[in-house]
């Protein structure tokens, strides 16, 4: 996930566990991982906001304020815990986000990265993650 939201100078942490995470998005991740995460997953600032479900001029507002809210903070955690999974499961960044940005029949046929905006929708996603990883794919 550091990775995805540009590592420890943007973060100003180094979470080892979910229980460090808790404590970074209370606190507010640094609008500069907005930026980390659009070069990243290879997605424009308008794609990432319609993804976490923030308004885009909300998004451009926090990047001039300097920090996240802790909502925002944890909706942008989520979308990098799913991208790095989804890296992991296909071992190739660009298959994986092709694969977030594709329809998915297992999903119903909705695009993984439309799916982020929810705690049930992001689970789903790593649940089908896990059934490809395994070899599962109904």
């Amino acid at each position: 996930m550091e990775s995805v939201l540009g590592g420890q100078g943007v973060l100003h942490a180094k979470p080892r566990t979910a229980l460090d995470w808790v404590s970074v998005i209370r606190r507010g991740i640094s609008s500069a991982a907005v930026d980390s995460a659009t070069k990243t997953l290879h997605v424009t600032q308008a794609e990432l906001a319609e993804a976490l479900g923030i308004p885009e001029r909300t998004l451009a507002r926090r990047k001039k304020e300097g920090t996240l809210n802790s909502e925002e903070s944890a909706k942008l955690v989520r979308l990098a815990r799913v991208a790095e999974r989804a890296q992991e499961v296909f071992e190739n960044p660009d298959v994986a986000m092709h694969w977030l940005k594709s329809p998915n029949t297992a999903l119903g046929t909705a695009v993984p990265l439309s799916l982020m905006d929810t705690d049930i929708g992001a689970e789903s996603v790593l649940d089908t993650l896990g059934r490809i990883e395994h070899g599962v794919f109904a």
